[in-house]
């Protein structure tokens, strides 16, 4: 997509950028990015998935990114290097229009406490609030409707979007994109039960994020009942994830929408929770531990790799069978241990 602000590049300047090769028109200016299909004659497109080379003959861009063995396939210029999906995420952030505006200091509107500390060029939306204690670092971004609790702080480079936030006591890094509906840092699920009734649990901890953290719109990481709930450094969090209180997250672990995390489990460094992923709490899982979408963890994981559960989607009809025959295992399974055990009896 091209923006009416959009900055223009040199197919040479963003050659250079991206250390890749070049055939084509160094002089020629690109002012956006698009897919094969859509791309015109001033956008950039991409080619990282063989499905869509079907695309490549017929496409009007002004030139692909793409391997080196494809080059010769591409009826356009062409930057060629080793990981183009890489090079595309590079190039989407400098025709990003947001990177590019300038801030726009603190709306009239924003209520910010005299003992808060503000960075240089910072920027606090309409409605936002900032309490009492607050450190904001340099070129941080505060979005429209934002509330900034006592006495957390955010790094430099961190950006809110409108609506996000975060409770008394949180501490975010630098370079945080924060989306917007995401609570950082409310209570987490912690009641105490009588016999007759819950008695709320309070809770005393907070809830650290590291550098070049993203979370998703609409999701929560709770406040610690204790300690601190921590997110590692480059964890990236999709939106409508659930994180209770105490856990900890590695870094540069990455969590697909709908994961839901119970308390105190810890996850590794490098892990993948595809969507809709469900860990039970007090768990552990090792450095570079993938879970496939939908499955369900109610043990510690403790040797990396890929780890699935659950069933894939069938006809009805056939579901329930299998459903019935699930219910069989048990009793299957000790008839076979007794004929086991009676034929080396016999």
């Amino acid at each position: 997509m091209t923006y009416p602000d959009s900055p223009t590049f040199t197919l040479g300047e963003l050659a250079e950028r991206l250390d890749a090769h070049l055939v084509g028109d160094a002089g020629r200016r690109v002012s956006g990015l698009a897919t094969l299909r859509d791309a015109g004659p001033a956008q950039v497109a991409f080619l990282a998935n063989r499905a869509y080379l079907k695309d490549l003959p017929g496409t009007r861009a002004a030139a692909v990114l793409l391997s080196p063995e494809l080059g010769e396939e591409c009826p356009v210029d062409r930057l060629e290097l080793a990981n183009p999906y890489l090079a595309y995420a590079a190039l989407s952030r400098l025709f990003d229009p947001l990177a590019s505006r300038a801030p726009a200091g603190i709306h009239p509107s924003a209520v910010v406490a005299k003992s808060a500390r503000l960075g240089e060029r910072v920027e606090v939306g309409p409605q936002a609030v900032i309490e009492a204690g607050v450190t904001l670092g340099d070129d941080v971004v505060i979005g429209p409707g934002c509330v900034v609790g006592a006495d957390s702080g955010i790094g430099a480079g961190s950006r809110l979007h409108a609506n996000v936030t975060i409770c008394h006591g949180v501490m975010i890094g630098e370079r945080a994109i924060l989306h917007s509906g995401c609570v950082i840092g409310g209570d987490g699920f912690g009641f105490a039960h009588d016999g007759a009734g819950w008695h709320k649990i309070a809770q005393l901890g907070g809830v650290v994020l590291g550098d070049d953290v993203e979370v998703g719109s609409c999701s929560s990481i709770d406040r610690g009942a204790l300690g601190d709930t921590v997110i590692g450094n480059g964890v990236k969090i999709d939106s409508q994830v659930q994180i209770a209180h105490n856990v900890q997250i590695g870094d540069h672990s990455a969590l697909a929408g709908c994961v839901g995390i119970a308390g105190s489990t810890r996850v590794g460094k490098h892990c993948m929770l595809g969507g809709g992923v469900g860990l039970s709490g007090h768990l552990t899982l090792c450095d570079g531990v993938q879970v496939t979408g939908m499955s369900l963890v109610t043990n510690s994981i403790l040797e990396p790799g890929v780890y699935s559960s659950g069933t894939g989607a069938m006809k009805n009809a056939q579901w329930r069978k299998n459903a019935v025959r699930f219910k069989q295992l048990d009793d299957l399974a000790k008839r076979l241990a007794r004929l086991e055990k009676s034929g080396r009896g016999g």
